[in-house]
């Protein structure tokens, strides 16, 4: 299946097109607040406090005075951080444990593959957690925790796949052509596990925003000065019944987040994956004999 083939179903799917819509409107709205947010997300001005949606605070005003859309915007850079540091982690780990336990020798990959199965066992979010409790608050240990964390999965679920291409008619006449083991692996087994690889990304990216916002909330996570979702929704929490709307923002950011990264990870999956798409339309229908 070619790049444009898979894309194009992918679009056509209404949890790609929903997936596909979220991420860019996330991404753009990071990228923006590098250059631009209404106001310094940090700027204290005690007369508008509690102010509700209106002109120019349009998603109203917290117990200090600040801007919530600008720290909701500013939250978004984290988010962004966070999960694409936190895959690009896991990637490399994730494709390092899968080679090693698909390519190497009988031994090792069955160590390998009790070392997954081992650390598998543990949830990613237990992981971050008992990492962020002894390092101390920093977005960087976020990133670590849940991307190391999250390549076990990625190699349990790549390594299978990778020995089933490794069988492969094509795999075999390349190592008799003299390709080396490494040449082999970026030429032609990396290539045709991607899609399941690039569905397990996706997944891993929805639970880094997850982690973040989750060990943000118990204080365990981003620092105070730095901006974040779930630091602002543990800050106003505490007000929801006196303030209900402010609480809503950073919920919804976090939520919709997630749950666009989840439905692209599934989108992805049954658009790179010819056994799980739908009845194509254009195939002809069985004739009903009356």
């Amino acid at each position: 299946m070619t790049r444009r083939s898979w894309l194009g179903r992918l679009w056509r799917l209404s949890t790609g097109r929903f997936g596909l819509v979220v991420v860019a409107v996330i991404v753009v709205v990071a990228a923006v607040s590098l250059m631009w947010t209404p106001f310094d997300p940090q700027h204290v001005d005690i007369a508008v406090r509690w102010q509700g949606p209106s002109w120019p605070h349009l998603l109203g005003t917290d117990g200090s005075g600040r801007d919530i859309l600008s720290l909701v915007m500013s939250g978004a850079r984290t988010t962004v951080f966070v999960a694409v540091g936190s895959a690009v982690i896991a990637a490399v780990f994730g494709i390092v444990l899968a080679s090693l336990g698909a390519l190497t020798a009988r031994w090792m990959r069955e160590s390998i593959a009790v070392l997954v199965d081992i650390l598998i066992a543990f949830p990613v979010l237990l992981i971050a957690l008992m990492i962020s409790a002894i390092f101390g608050r920093s977005l960087w240990v976020v990133i670590w925790a849940v991307g190391i964390g999250f390549s076990v999965n990625i190699a349990r679920v790549t390594r299978p796949e990778l020995r089933r291409v490794l069988h492969s008619d094509f795999v075999l006449a390349a190592r008799a052509s003299g390709l080396t083991p490494a040449q082999n692996l970026y030429r032609h087994l990396l290539p045709n596990v991607a899609p399941v690889f690039i569905v397990q990304l996706s997944w891993g990216m929805a639970v880094a925003v997850l982690a973040e916002a989750g060990l943000s909330y118990l204080g365990v996570g981003a620092s105070v000065t730095q901006p974040s979702w779930g630091l602002l929704l543990a800050e106003l929490q505490q007000f929801l019944t006196v303030h209900p709307l402010s609480v809503l923002w950073p919920g919804l950011a976090i939520t919709f987040t997630v749950l666009g990264l989840n439905l692209l990870g599934d989108a992805l999956r049954e658009a790179t994956d010819p056994t799980l798409s739908r009845t194509d339309e254009r195939m002809p229908q069985p004739e009903v004999v009356a």
